[in-house]
Order: structure tokens, then sequence, then C-alpha cells
């Protein structure tokens, strides 16, 4: 048996940002990750957009200074437009900063976060592995991996993504809503330039977004009903790049397609309780929103720093997986989660729905919000992370 102070299951963006924020503690921390991450050779097709808040958090890891600028992207505006005629838009001129966040390949963040964690004296990677078997006493969280390792800590945190291994097995309730759509994905050389411009289009088809890469390059995900998100990857390379360009009305003009499209489900998920007696979730384990607000990962970082802090500046007398102690991180971060996965859910249902005359009073909405500054202003406030 191995004892530790913390053990973290999974090795994406949010557990290890978790263990690199730990960095400079006493507590002993084991990281569990079935395989290791490597980066892109090429452009990857998932990726991120960080908001400032969560640039200041990886630059507090130290992993923010260490990515390579050539690969990021800095968003210096962002147009939304209805589907009849509505538009909102955002210009980090008007607010005020340089940036209104970043766009971000992930497998970028995960090389380098790997990397880090390895250096990293009070941390144990257990890697290539998994957890087959989960006890939870009134001391201790003990887990069995595959290859026969059993580890202890008094606290165990989940970060091992949606379809939670550790949250299904410590029983743990998450409502799911499936949405019947998918997310494609997928990269693109465009004609004329992006400006450093984030674009979204609310359609009968769905939300597509252009999200501006280093070059000439973009970034695009359509979130769209599940017939159509399959018609979309099975088309030739040509068809597919004319199809994207016309559903941003060929803003950049001619897209060449890039990497080939992938798809994947998308789902509303809720989890009532993020922690337990012995144990956290956070990331995606803790909960699931519709991709459109952009929001999905720098909620995870958040998760990732308020519990971090929680437990870096405890006390020597508390026990770190006393669930009343561990409530301190679910009542912190219950606020943001429960505003962002409803209002990324409204402005879903809103666009989806085709009720005659809702149309008209939708994009109104979308003119009368870009027009008073006040509200404009709180909306880029709330994305910066200054509120």
């Amino acid at each position: 048996m191995q004892e530790f102070d913390l053990i973290i299951v999974g090795g994406g963006l949010a557990g290890t940002s978790l263990a690199l924020a730990l960095r400079d503690s006493r507590l002993r921390i084991a990281l569990v990750e079935s395989h290791s991450p490597a980066r892109s050779a090429d452009w990857d097709s998932r990726i991120y957009a960080i908001s400032p808040a969560s640039a200041g958090f990886l630059d507090q890891i130290g992993a923010w200074k260490h990515l390579d600028r050539e690969r990021v992207a800095p968003i210096r505006g962002m147009q939304v437009r209805g589907d009849a005629g509505g538009q909102l838009e955002f210009s980090a001129y008007q607010a005020g900063v340089s940036e209104l966040g970043w766009i971000i390949e992930s497998s970028l963040m995960s090389a380098e976060f790997w990397e880090s964690a390895k250096r990293q004296s009070n941390l144990t990677l257990f890697c290539p592995t998994q957890p087959v078997a989960l006890t939870l006493t009134s001391t201790s969280a003990q887990l069995t991996l595959d290859d026969a390792s059993l580890l202890t800590a008094p606290l165990l945190v989940a970060a091992d993504g949606r379809d939670s291994w550790v949250r299904q097995a410590a029983g743990l309730v998450a409502l799911n809503t499936p949405y019947g759509e998918k997310g494609v994905v997928a990269n693109f050389s465009c004609e004329k330039p992006h400006r450093n411009i984030a674009y979204q289009w609310f359609r009968d088809d769905g939300v597509v977004a252009y999200l501006p890469l280093p070059g000439n390059r973009i970034s695009v995900v359509w979130s769209t009903p599940d017939a159509n998100a399959d018609e979309l990857c099975q088309l030739p390379a040509p068809e597919f790049g004319e199809r994207v360009a016309e559903a941003g009305a060929h803003q950049l003009g001619r897209l060449s397609v890039l990497t080939s499209p992938l798809a994947f489900p998308l789902r509303l998920m809720r989890v009532p309780h993020v922690v337990a007696p012995r144990l956290a979730l956070i990331g995606d384990a803790a909960h699931g929103i519709h991709p459109l607000s952009g929001h999905g990962i720098n909620l995870g970082f958040q998760d990732a720093r308020v519990l971090g802090e929680l437990l870096a500046a405890r006390q020597p007398w508390h026990d770190l997986g006393d669930v009343r102690f561990l409530r301190g991180y679910q009542r912190a971060r219950r606020e943001e989660t429960l505003l962002m996965q409803s209002t990324t859910d409204a402005l879903r249902q809103l666009f989806a729905n085709q009720t005659p005359g809702l149309r008209p009073l939708r994009n109104l909405g979308l003119n009368l919000t870009n027009r008073i500054s006040l509200i404009k202003n709180f909306l880029v406030r709330y994305a910066l992370g200054a509120n």
C-alpha cells in the first residue's frame, strides 16, 4: 500500500492543473492517468478558448510562460449573429484590454502540463494505468489500479471526464440531458484574414463558431443535430469546406480543410453534489455545458484553482477528506457553474425554438444588448473574470 495526502484520478487539463497548483505545498500527491499526452505534430482540431481569468491561473501554476506563442492566437473581437438580423459585437479595445481571451490547442496545453508534472517533486505519476476498484472508508479513499497497486489518501479528486469512472464507482448522481446534437470540429485555412476576431452564427441547423488560430487559419465548431453532423463528417473535403463557408456567410471567403472533421455528442450534465466524504469532483467530471459559450475548460480551471487554494490553505487540524471541509469548494463553485449551465442551455433552447413570432424577438434582444453599453460591459467583465 502506498500512502498519499491526495490522489487525483485523471491527468487531463483540470486534473494536472490541480496537481501543479499544489507544487509548493507539503502534500504528497498521486496522479493516475491511462496514457501520457503528446503534442500534436500538426494543428490540433480540439481547441479551447481560454479566458483571461484562466490565463492568470495558468500563469500562477507556471505553465503560461512555457506555451509556444506561435501556436496561441489572441481574441481581439467577437461578432455574434442571430438567425434574423440580430447582432452583438465585443471589442477588446472598447473593453480597455489587449485581448478578450486566447485560442489554444488542447494537446499544446496537455503536453506542457505533463512535462511540468514530471518535474514536480511532491507528485508521483502512475501512468499508464487506470483504477479498477474504489473503497471509501471513514478515514481514507483506497484505490486499486489495474497493475494491482493500492493507493490510499484522505482525499481523492475525480478529474476523469464526463463519463467519470470515479463518480460512478462512488455512487454520485449525474443528471444528463442529451441535446440530440453533436459538435463537429475541424481546422481550415481561410481566404480572407480573420484579424483575430471570433465569429458565431445562430442558425436553424445549429450554432457555428469560427475561432482564430495563428496565421491565416481558423478552428470551426458547428453544434448541429445528429443527422446533419453525420452528413457533414461524410462529405468530401472541398464540399465540407464550402458548407462551412456558407454557414458562416462566407465571412472569411473560401475555406480549405486542414484537418478531417471530428464529431462528439453534446449533452447538459448537472451533478447535484460534487463533494462527498473523501471525494471531490472537478472539470468535466463535475459538470457539462453546451459548447456555444466556449467556457467548458474555463470552469474546469477555476475548479482546480479554488480547490487548490482550499487545500493549500488548510490548517494542520483540517481533515482533507472531511465533507464539511470540502463543502467550501462546492459552495464556491456552485454559482458560476449553475449560471453558465443555465445561460448556455437557455440560449440554445431559445434559438432552437421555431415558434412563430419568436425569431424576431430573440434577434431584437441581441440588437438591444448590443446597444446598451452597461449590459455589454457586464458581459465582457464576466467573460474576463473581472467580476
